[in-house]
C-alpha cells in the first residue's frame, strides 16, 4: 500500500458525473457560475475596492508631510520669510528740464566752386578733402585770351584820348575865330552869315569832343572787364573749410554755366544742426527766443550714448509743418574736434531750464496702480509700505517727486512686482549703473 494513497480522496467518475448534471439542473442557484456574463453584476465591488486604494494613499500622503512638517520644526526649519529687492535712497538735486528731438548735421555754409569767365583749366591746386582757407587759390584758367582782350582795350583808350586832345584843340581854334568874328562883325566887315557859320563850327568840335568822351569810357570799361577777367582766371575759396572731391580735371574747358563746378567747399567750424520738435513744445522755446535767452543744445550719438558736442540754439523755422506737426530749429556748434559731420543723424536735447533742490528717484521706483502713482518704501525694519507720490517731471531715467517723499528714503527699484503692503523684504545691493538715470549733459 502507497502512504499517500489515504490522504486522495477517491476518484469515482459517477461522482463527479453526479456533481455536474446537479449544477446543470439548478441544485447550485447562488453559484451559477457557468451562465454567461454572470460576472458583470460585481462591477461595483471592483470600484469600492479601487476607491478605498485610493483614499488610503492619500491619508498616507498627509500623515507623510505632517511627519515631515513635525521633524523640521523640531530641527528648527525655517521656511523664507522675506523676498530680495534692489532698493535706492531718494536724492536732493537739480533736475533738468529739456526737450528731445531728431536732427541732421549740415554744414554752417556750402559753396559750389564754379568758375566765373569760361576757359580751359590749366591747373588744379588743391588736393581732394583739403582744409581750405578763404582766398586759397585752387585752380587756374587760361589767361591768355583775356590778356589779348585787355591789350586791345588799351589800344582803343589811346587812340580815344588821341582824337579827344585833336578835339579839343580844334575847339580853342574854333572858339578863338568866333570870338574874333564878333570883333568884325561889330565892325561891319563880315557878315552875319559868317559869324554864325563860326559858331556852328565850334558847337561841332564840342560835339566830338564828347563823343572821344565817351569811346574814352568805353574803353576804359573794356580795360577795367578784361583785367576783372584775368582775375577770374585765378579761382580761389571763397569761405574756408573742407573741400570735397574734384569733379573735372585739368586740361579740361570750363563753363560758368557748368552744373557741378569744380568741387564743394563745406564749412565745419562752425557746424549747424537741423532737428524738430513737436508743436505742443514750441512754445516754451518761443517765450526763451523772444526774452532774448540763449538756449544750450547737446548733441549725442544715434543710441544716445556719447555726446558729440555743446552748441546753441540759433534760430527756428518761420512755420510748422502741418504733414508731421513738427516744428524745425537751428543750433550751432563750435565742433572744435570735428566730432559732428554733415549729414550725420544726431539726438538733440535742448536745455530749457533746471529745477532745484528736486526730490529725485529713479524711474522704475514708480508703481501705478487704480488709486494712481506710489512706490514701495522700505523701513528701518525691513518691511515695505505703500507710499502715494506724486509724479513732477520725468528726464532720462529719473523722476522727480513733488509730493509724498523726502530725500534719503529708500524705495524698491527692482523685484516690486511680488510685493505687498508690510513684506519683509532682504536688500540687496544693486549692479553697477542701477537705479541710476542721471542726464548725460
Amino acid at each position: 500500500m502507497k502512504p499517500s494513497s489515504a490522504l486522495e480522496p477517491p476518484h469515482d467518475e459517477r461522482s463527479a458525473e453526479t456533481h455536474t448534471t446537479k449544477h446543470e439542473a439548478g441544485i447550485y442557484p447562488d453559484l451559477d457560475l457557468a451562465k454567461p456574463g454572470s460576472t458583470k453584476n460585481y462591477w461595483w465591488v471592483w470600484v469600492i475596492v479601487f476607491g478605498l486604494i485610493f483614499f488610503g494613499c492619500y491619508k498616507l500622503y498627509q500623515g507623510e508631510n505632517a511627519r515631515k512638517a513635525d521633524l523640521s520644526a523640531q530641527k528648527g526649519f525655517k521656511g523664507p520669510r522675506s523676498l530680495p529687492v534692489v532698493a535706492a535712497a531718494a536724492r536732493s538735486g537739480d533736475m533738468p528740464v529739456y526737450l528731445e528731438g531728431l536732427g541732421t548735421v549740415t554744414a554752417f555754409n556750402s559753396v559750389t566752386v564754379k568758375p566765373r569767365v569760361d576757359g580751359q583749366l590749366i591747373s588744379v591746386n588743391f588736393r581732394e578733402g583739403q582744409e581750405v582757407k578763404e582766398g586759397d587759390l585752387l585752380a587756374r584758367l587760361d589767361p591768355r585770351p583775356f590778356q589779348v582782350v585787355l591789350d586791345q582795350a588799351k589800344g582803343n583808350l589811346a587812340q580815344a584820348k588821341g582824337t579827344l586832345a585833336k578835339d579839343e584843340a580844334a575847339l580853342r581854334d574854333a572858339q578863338v575865330n568866333y570870338v574874333r568874328d564878333q570883333e568884325l562883325f561889330k565892325s561891319q566887315i563880315i557878315a552875319q552869315q559868317q559869324l554864325d557859320t563860326q559858331l556852328a563850327t565850334a558847337d561841332q568840335v564840342r560835339g566830338s569832343i564828347e563823343a572821344d568822351k565817351a569811346a574814352i569810357e568805353a574803353a576804359q570799361a573794356t580795360i577795367n572787364a578784361a583785367n576783372l577777367n584775368l582775375v577770374y582766371t585765378r579761382i580761389t575759396a571763397p569761405i574756408g573749410g573742407r573741400i570735397g572731391l574734384r569733379q573735372v580735371d585739368s586740361g579740361n574747358i570750363v563753363h560758368s554755366t557748368d552744373a557741378n563746378g569744380l568741387a564743394v567747399i563745406a564749412q565745419l567750424q562752425p557746424i549747424a544742426v537741423l532737428f524738430t520738435i513737436p508743436e505742443d513744445q514750441l512754445q516754451p522755446v518761443l517765450t526763451k527766443l523772444q526774452h532774448g535767452m540763449k538756449l544750450r543744445a547737446d548733441a549725442y550719438d544715434r543710441d544716445e550714448t556719447k555726446k558729440l558736442g555743446e552748441g546753441t540754439l540759433l534760430t527756428m523755422d518761420n512755420q510748422i509743418d502741418p504733414t508731421t506737426g513738427t516744428s524745425k530749429l537751428k543750433a550751432v556748434f563750435a565742433n572744435a574736434d570735428r566730432a559732428l559731420f554733415p549729414n550725420q543723424f544726431v539726438n538733440i536735447r535742448l536745455w530749457l531750464d533746471t529745477k532745484r533742490n528736486a526730490v529725485i528717484v529713479p524711474a522704475v521706483a514708480i508703481q501705478r496702480g487704480p488709486s494712481g502713482t506710489f512706490v514701495y518704501l522700505v523701513g528701518s525694519d525691513s518691511k515695505v509700505v505703500v507710499r502715494a507720490v506724486k509724479v513732477g517731471l520725468a528726464q532720462g531715467n529719473e523722476v522727480a517727486i513733488e509730493d509724498g517723499l523726502k530725500p534719503g528714503e529708500v524705495v524698491v527699484v527692482d523685484g516690486a512686482e511680488k510685493l505687498a503692503e508690510g513684506m519683509a523684504v532682504t536688500v540687496r545691493t544693486p549692479g553697477p549703473g542701477a537705479g541710476k538715470g542721471t542726464p548725460k549733459g
